[in-house]
């Protein structure tokens, strides 16, 4: 029988599921460049703060949460405000089965309707995997950092890649917050 696929805005109960599938990660990789797994006060806090304004979705295989991906700020300055990061993670038992680009997917089609025009992800330059992936979902790298972070004991580089939403026309109106987003965009954008 074919495993149950869904996706999910995710919700606060959902923190500790998705910290146990990001805290391996902190500790044994350079895909976060975070020392420490957050506990799960920080994280939730973490969540909490991102997920009124931008969107944060979780995927579920047979109601148990396998991955989830969001968007969050990556310059501060109010100039930058229509530009969003792409975090995602996949728990380990769950890669390779389309989790990534069905929430990536889902997760543009969201920002685009709420007014984003950039979106970028920074990638540790080792993680190939994750290169090829945005690649093939349409990112083009457009920047590198040399020996910009230190873990697990060596120096490592880091990729900047973006993807363009919108088109950049005359002056934009403000991104509109997730929570304000109606839920039949929403719905829809989860239902791809």
């Amino acid at each position: 029988m074919a495993a149950v696929v869904s996706l999910k805005a995710a919700a606060e109960t959902d923190v500790p599921a998705m910290l146990a599938i990001y805290a391996p990660l902190v500790l044994n990789s350079s895909v976060s460049f975070e020392y420490e797994a957050p506990s799960l006060a920080e994280f939730r806090e973490r969540f909490r703060r991102i997920s009124g304004r931008y969107p944060w979705l979780k995927a579920e295989v047979d109601g148990r949460t396998a991955g989830y991906a969001y968007a969050s700020t990556v310059f501060e300055r109010a100039a930058y405000q229509w530009t969003a990061g792409l975090s995602v993670y996949i728990a380990a038992d769950h890669q390779r089965l389309g989790l990534a680009s069905k929430l990536c997917g889902a997760l543009e089609e969201l920002l685009r309707q709420m007014g984003y025009r950039i979106l970028y992800a920074v990638i540790s330059a080792d993680n190939s995997g994750s290169l090829s992936f945005h690649h093939r979902l349409g990112f083009k790298e457009v920047g590198r950092f040399r020996r910009a972070g230190f873990k697990l004991g060596q120096w490592r580089d880091v990729v900047w890649m973006e993807k363009i939403l919108n088109p950049a026309e005359g002056p934009p109106l403000p991104p509109i917050a997730f929570s304000a987003l109606d839920e039949t965009t929403k719905a829809g954008a989860l239902a791809k």
